[in-house]
């Protein structure tokens, strides 16, 4: 009897573990997915609105937008505008 209720207690908690397991990573995936579409959006945005700044990139090689106030910035992997001085960027 003892034998079947620690077996018992172990597959459940092998079920229990499997399925945070498995929660976490569908969370995980799922912030990947959104932060992409993110990405994707404010690209997108800035190629219609702004203006691409030919021959310079930034910092670590992302395209350069300049807005209407005439303000440098690039958009990083989960979509964010990162503004810069023009000291930051390099000749592509």
């Amino acid at each position: 009897m003892k034998n079947a209720f620690k077996a018992a207690i172990f597959a459940a908690g092998l079920f229990i573990a499997t399925q945070s397991h498995a929660q976490s990573k569908v969370d995980r995936d799922a912030k990947d997915v959104g932060h992409k579409t993110s990405e994707v959006a404010a690209k997108g945005k800035a190629d219609v609105v702004d203006k691409k700044y030919k021959g310079k990139e930034g910092p670590k090689g992302q395209t350069i937008y300049i807005d209407k106030y005439s303000h440098y910035y690039y958009v990083n992997s989960k979509g964010h505008k990162y503004y810069c001085k023009k000291s930051e960027l390099r000749d592509r």
